[in-house]
């Protein structure tokens, strides 16, 4: 592609109440939501958007109305998780803790020894490896 430079910025992540996952995702990596935008004048009050800036790509996440968590491992006939996200820890034992007292939950299959398999509160899978 000559001429043109293309740059990753941000993940945007759909969600049934966007400015408490933020909160999460904040809490978990250690950082603070840089915006947090309130609800349209005709949306619920979960509705909205917010963005956690990070080391890396910023994360927005925006308001889905009808939000239904994905299944992992996926299932026919069922919602599926086309993305995670993946979050490069030194000490997986203690990250998995974090993110449990943050509001994650373990999922029962875990795949590999080096990789920890979690729910954030909105049902999103993500992944914690070393």
């Amino acid at each position: 592609m000559s001429g043109t430079r293309l740059s990753l910025t941000s993940i945007t992540v759909t969600a049934p109440d966007p400015r408490a996952l933020a909160d999460f995702y904040a809490r978990l990596l250690g950082t603070e939501v840089a915006v947090s935008e309130p609800p349209g004048a005709d949306e619920p009050p979960e509705a909205g958007w917010a963005q956690v800036r990070t080391d890396g790509p910023t994360l927005n996440f925006e308001y889905e109305r009808h939000w239904q968590a994905p299944v992992w491992p996926a299932a026919p006939g069922r919602p599926h998780a086309t993305q995670h996200l993946d979050v490069h820890v030194d000490d997986l034992p203690v990250a998995v803790a974090h993110a449990v007292e943050q509001g994650a939950r373990l999922a029962d299959f875990q795949p590999q020894d080096d990789v920890r398999v979690l729910f954030d509160p909105a049902g999103h899978p993500f992944c914690l490896f070393l």
